[in-house]
């Protein structure tokens, strides 16, 4: 479907400065990512305190997101990206202020979670939203811009870790959550030189709040390609990332090494950067269902020689083999989400996918560590590494797969 909208002057500009900013952002996240765990377990010295932690810290993204989905697509996605920034990065903040006031318990960083997350709900959903503008201002096809959003993603996932493990053996990890707050800062304060056109359509839910803020699910009933992808995605939430968020910090800090624990993380989201730099080829030479099932089936295989806990240079190397066939899932869900979905339910639709990732995790978080406590690393490591792969293989060999192919709408 070609675009009615005339095209205006190429500008890479506020591409490039969306970039940066997201960027910094990431790198916020992930430092995030492998602090609060580290925090959790530091406190506590058991791996169920993480996945409680995490868990919980989930609910208000997933009772939010529809919401956050209507603000987004209602007041615009660069204004409300930047506010979103602003807010958790303030919330960040709360730890350490609470770490001088008081002494930091398991509830009290639960509470602290609870904040953050309650206020960091949407940032990604309104950057994915955004980059359509950003493609047209700058004259680039939404692959090629998808590929180097979610390269600059993994650039910055693949940083944090190995920084927030660096600044923990430093200073320790009170004073982490003070170098995290200012990269958000910064993440904001770049958006906010980011002048660009955004396309936004009438709304024609605006009568009703209710059926506006849901109409995220009903898009995606009508849409079993996207659906189907969400549902992979799902499957990495729900199963996969309790191997990087409990089992793998339990592990690493059980042989009180953060910085291994750090590299491993920061490594495998390196590679990940080949595989979504090597999506917009990719999708010039197969067809998106061949590449879905190519990057879930290599995520899945990767995880088995790794649950055996082999020596470290054999982790890192399958763990790049797990980066980089991860790389090119994120850009294809992007894509096929903004050819699917129209700019004016986008924010909705790209909320519901930070549903699956947070309530995934919220359901199996709890579970994973309990099971580390009772069973240990390795056998729960086993158990989720044939899970992923049994359920990958049943995903994407599903009929309905080949439904991703076709494009229904393109700015």
């Amino acid at each position: 479907m070609t675009s009615t909208f005339a095209k205006p002057q190429r500008r890479l500009a506020p591409f490039v400065l969306t970039l940066i900013s997201s960027m910094f952002s990431v790198i916020a996240g992930s430092m995030i990512f492998m602090a609060f765990p580290w925090l959790a377990i530091q406190l506590t010295g058991s791996a169920t305190s993480a996945g409680v932690l995490i868990a919980i810290t989930s609910i208000p993204g997933i009772l939010m997101a529809p919401v956050i989905g209507s603000i987004i697509d209602k007041f615009g996605r660069r204004k409300v990206g930047i506010i979103i920034e602003f807010l958790t990065a303030a919330a960040t903040l709360l730890v350490p202020i609470a770490a001088g006031m008081w002494q930091i318990t398991l509830p009290l960083l639960i509470a602290i979670g609870l904040i953050r997350s309650l206020v960091s709900s949407g940032a990604q959903s309104a950057r994915k939203s955004f980059m359509p503008d950003v493609a047209r201002a700058a004259g680039l096809s939404l692959e090629r811009v998808n590929s180097i959003q979610e390269a600059t993603f993994a650039s910055g996932f693949a940083i944090g870790p190995a920084l927030a493990s660096v600044c923990i053996g430093m200073f320790g990890v009170y004073n982490t959550f003070y170098v995290i707050a200012i990269f958000g800062v910064l993440a904001a304060l770049i958006m906010f030189f980011v002048r660009i056109f955004e396309l936004i359509e009438p709304h024609e839910e605006e009568g009703n709040l209710f059926r506006y803020a849901t109409e995220g699910f009903r898009i995606l009933a009508k849409t079993p390609s996207v659906a189907i992808m969400l549902l992979g995605v799902m499957i990495l939430a729900m199963i996969y990332l309790p191997t990087e968020m409990v089992i793998l910090p339990t592990y690493y800090n059980q042989t009180k090494d953060p910085e291994a624990l750090g590299f491993l993380l920061s490594g495998m989201a390196a590679a990940t950067i080949f595989g979504a730099l090597a999506f917009e080829k990719l999708s010039k030479k197969f067809k998106y269902s061949t590449i879905f099932r190519i990057a879930i089936l290599g995520v899945a295989v990767s995880m088995l020689p790794m649950s055996m806990l082999p020596p470290y240079w054999v982790m890192i190397f399958f763990g790049f083999i797990l980066g980089i066939t991860w790389g090119p899932i994120t850009p294809l869900l992007n894509t096929v989400i903004q050819r699917k979905i129209p700019p004016s339910k986008r924010g909705r639709v790209f909320s519901l996918e930070m549903v699956i990732w947070s309530a995934g995790p919220m359901i199996s978080m709890v579970f994973a560590g309990m099971a580390v406590d009772a069973f240990g690393v390795q056998p729960v490591y086993i158990v989720a590494a044939v899970a992923t792969t049994t359920a990958g293989f049943l995903v994407t060999f599903n009929k309905r797969m080949k439904e991703i192919d076709t494009a229904d709408f393109a700015d």
